[in-house]
């Protein structure tokens, strides 16, 4: 399983000027991959942005949003332009996680329903990849074609539909941040999925699972899941890791139920959280 570390671009406070060396760091101390996520209404960077802060001095780690919400996002071809110069700025190193968001109020400043998400992703999908292909054109010449395949694009969501659409839309699914059960039903579910859609291989699984370590590290964890998932914190916190053994019970059981990759987000913007992150695995007996 590959090991990736998130930035700390939805850390409240954050400076986004550390966004960059945070990235050159993580490349350098072995993380597979950079994540990055979404929301509107907060203190964070937009996911495409911070990521591009990453491209901009990085050479090979993957760069992935986890996810990039879609759903209040009303122009696809906007939206498949950015995403289409991320992966041109990174050399062809992104990955795109999608999702259709769940937060009401971010819907609501949007001024876009929350029903008909789902069809309204589908048909966003399909626009998307219309522009990655190079087949929206003007008087003025074309969006240029990207390579077959590129950018890599994964699929949110834990409800039977989302996991359809994970299957048979894109290269795999990427699973909610907490909840052990919810990501066993999601890997068989998504496995099943894309069986029966009669695709070769097995879907890609991300899953992503919060961190905070050294002094006062259940404290900081604390205060950042409960402004961030509010009522939710219960649920959420019980998977933060905050400590060498449950860091090493996390990475085998995640495993164990299926993940490819597990990308850890960090509850602290203190740039130290890398090296305290590292020595946390080799003193788990995992490497990035």
């Amino acid at each position: 399983m590959r090991i990736g570390i998130g930035l700390p671009s939805a850390v409240p406070g954050a400076d986004a000027r550390s966004i960059g060396p945070w990235a050159a760091e993580s490349e350098l101390r072995g993380f597979r991959s950079l994540g990055a996520f979404d929301r509107l209404v907060y203190d964070n960077l937009d996911p495409l942005m911070a990521l591009a802060a990453a491209a901009a001095r990085t050479e090979r780690v993957e760069l992935v949003t986890t996810v990039l919400n879609a759903g209040y996002r009303g122009n696809p071809v906007v939206l498949a332009k950015q995403i289409h110069s991320l992966e041109r700025l990174s050399g062809g190193r992104l990955t795109v996680g999608l999702g259709m968001g769940g937060w009401a109020e971010d819907y609501a400043v949007s001024d876009v329903p929350m029903t008909g998400r789902g069809a309204a992703l589908e048909a966003a999908l399909a626009t998307l990849r219309t522009v990655w292909r190079g087949e929206v054109t003007g008087p003025a010449g074309s969006i240029p074609a990207l390579p077959p395949d590129r950018p890599r694009l994964l699929l949110a969501g834990f409800v039977p539909a989302a996991f359809a659409r994970a299957a048979t839309l894109s290269d795999g699914w990427v699973a909610p941040s907490f909840g052990l059960q919810l990501l066993k039903r999601g890997v068989d579910a998504v496995r099943r999925e894309w069986a029966q859609a009669g695709r070769r291989g097995r879907p890609r699984i991300v899953v992503e699972r919060y961190f905070c370590l050294g002094l006062g590290a259940a404290r900081t964890a604390d205060a950042y899941i409960a402004r961030y998932y509010g009522d939710l914190y219960p649920q959420v916190r019980h998977d933060v890791v905050t400590d060498v053994e449950h860091l090493r019970t996390e990475i085998d059981r995640v495993a164990e139920a299926g993940a490819d990759d597990l990308v850890l987000l960090p509850c602290s913007r203190e740039f130290e959280q890398i090296s305290l992150l590292v020595d946390a695995l080799d003193r788990a007996g995992r490497r990035p």
